[in-house]
């Protein structure tokens, strides 16, 4: 699928839906399937190639969980979203992208601070409940968490991700543009924000 947009195409679309783009920011008002949601481009960045057309999604207590398994729950939604669940475990402190999947994190317990978009990028406090969405390319890092952080990752079927801590090439990084997705969203399902701001227009 490809899902290159053009800066003004992008701009018109999210007027259509009542959204504006103001520098890299993509203002969302109020909030979307119950779900308060901040949604933002990020600019490319030496090597971090980051994401043209696709912003990353941040829901804030975006999930009720389960006390006896928070990570079991956040896997539940997911799977139920047509994002599988991978794995268990926390984010690396160095920054790295992937540029064969997009991801999605699911912050099942604990809490901590993250740097998105590579170094010197966007810093993005996270706690239990909350979920991030990274399109393919977005460098993240873990700039410190306490004892109890523990992610769920997901990713679209079929897609395996890579670990890229260097630049990409440009026959790699053309097919990083065109890294399909699902038309669900792994919070909201298909009524969610991700099949409206990831969208060809």
């Amino acid at each position: 699928m490809d899902v290159t947009v053009s800066r003004r195409a992008f701009q018109t679309f999210l007027a259509g839906i009542g959204l504006s783009l103001t520098g890299h920011q993509v203002h969302a008002a109020g909030r979307t399937g119950g779900h308060d949601i901040e949604s933002f481009m990020l600019p490319r960045n030496d090597w971090v190639p980051n994401n043209d057309h696709l912003p990353v999604l941040y829901y804030r207590n975006a999930v009720a969980l389960r006390p006896d398994d928070p990570a079991a729950g956040f896997e539940d939604l997911f799977t139920a979203n047509g994002w599988p669940p991978r794995w268990r475990w926390g984010v690396y402190t160095f920054h790295h992208y992937h540029s064969t999947a997009h991801e999605v994190l699911g912050v099942a317990s604990g809490s901590a601070r993250l740097m998105l978009g590579g170094p010197g990028g966007r810093i993005v406090d996270v706690s239990a409940g909350d979920v991030v969405v990274l399109p393919a390319g977005t460098g993240h890092r873990n700039l410190g968490s306490d004892d109890a952080f523990l992610v769920v990752g997901a990713y679209p079927p079929g897609q395996d991700f890579d670990l890229q801590r260097g630049a990409l090439p440009a026959d790699a990084l053309a097919r990083m543009n065109h890294v399909p997705f699902p038309a669900s969203d792994p919070v909201a399902g298909a009524d969610g924000s991700l099949p409206a701001l990831w969208h060809q227009t």
